[in-house]
């Protein structure tokens, strides 16, 4: 049985993009780096190409995680300001605009019973994401994000 998702062990790898695509592209430009050197006097233009091309899809394995995570990090704040919104009483509603795009992601693993209570905390006390992930007494698990 899995450990319950934690503080201490909430952050996740994808192992098909951390430990295959990423490893590979690097070494991809390594070796497009090694073999121009030791091709210089004979190949350079189509050596060169190959870093230009190597850089590129590096570039773009970077670039598609970046976006695949600011779509995750804006459901996240949809989802958050959703609950919040049913469960901070009426005055406290003006709290939801005040917090950040952090500290909504911070926030999604507080149980419903102490999400009213950090969002408080983290809008006038300003918060860090690490400090209101500490400050989670019953921690909600999220194992969708990557």
């Amino acid at each position: 049985m899995a450990q319950p998702q934690s503080y201490g062990n909430h952050t996740r790898r994808d192992p098909a993009f951390h430990f295959f695509v990423m490893p590979l592209l690097l070494l991809n430009l390594i070796f497009a780096i090694y073999a121009t050197i030791h091709a210089w006097p004979w190949f350079k233009h189509s050596h060169l190409w190959w870093i230009v091309m190597s850089i590129v899809l590096l570039q773009l394995a970077l670039t598609v995680r970046h976006y695949a995570l600011r779509n995750q990090n804006r459901i996240i704040r949809l989802e958050e300001q959703l609950r919040l919104a049913d469960l901070l009483p009426e005055e406290q509603l003006g709290l939801i605009d005040a917090l950040t795009m952090e500290q909504f992601i911070a926030l999604r693993f507080a149980s419903d019973a102490e999400v009213s209570e950090l969002a408080r905390r983290a809008v006038f006390e300003k918060l860090t994401p690490p400090q209101i992930k500490e400050s989670i007494v019953s921690w909600r698990a999220d194992d969708y994000r990557v």
